[in-house]
């Protein structure tokens, strides 16, 4: 949560995330912040260049987990959530991180810590992150699978 936070500041962004308003702010940050703007012997070089990551890697993670890109991938997400078996998980900071037997790789945020430790101690984890976590918690996919069907 404190990431989604942190880069919906850095874009200023109050409420919900709209794409179209998501890129005009993405191209005015890297045009601002890019690092050929600045000379070799610049100090600000080196922040321009720090700067120009943290944006690159705040859009596309805002993008993630923007409503619109949850929606176009809406009918996947709910295939694989029905279907594929958890086969492993971790939690840091509110933050679930949960490896699907497909291959694929979701974040959930702001999971609290108690609603973990019914998830990690469920006979059927599938079966309570479907009613708990999977659909009710702001999620990214982190990693898609690498196999190829």
């Amino acid at each position: 949560m404190k990431r989604i936070a942190q880069y919906k500041k850095l874009f200023q962004v109050e409420s919900t995330i709209e794409l179209a308003d998501l890129k005009k702010t993405y191209r005015k940050l890297v045009k601002e912040w890019h690092p050929d703007k600045f000379q070799e012997n610049d100090p600000l070089k080196a922040e321009a260049e720090q700067k120009s990551t943290e944006i690159i890697d705040a859009y596309h993670f805002l993008v993630s987990i923007a409503p619109e890109t949850l929606e176009q991938n809406l009918p996947a997400y709910t295939e694989m959530i029905t279907s594929s078996i958890v086969s492993d998980f971790q939690y840091k900071g509110l933050t679930l991180k949960v490896t699907f037997h497909n291959g694929d790789v979701y974040e959930y945020f702001g999971v609290q810590a108690n609603n973990y430790k019914k998830f990690a101690s469920a006979p059927s984890p599938e079966r309570y992150g479907r009613r708990h976590i999977f659909t009710s918690h702001v999620y990214r996919q982190a990693a898609k699978s690498t196999v190829e069907a």
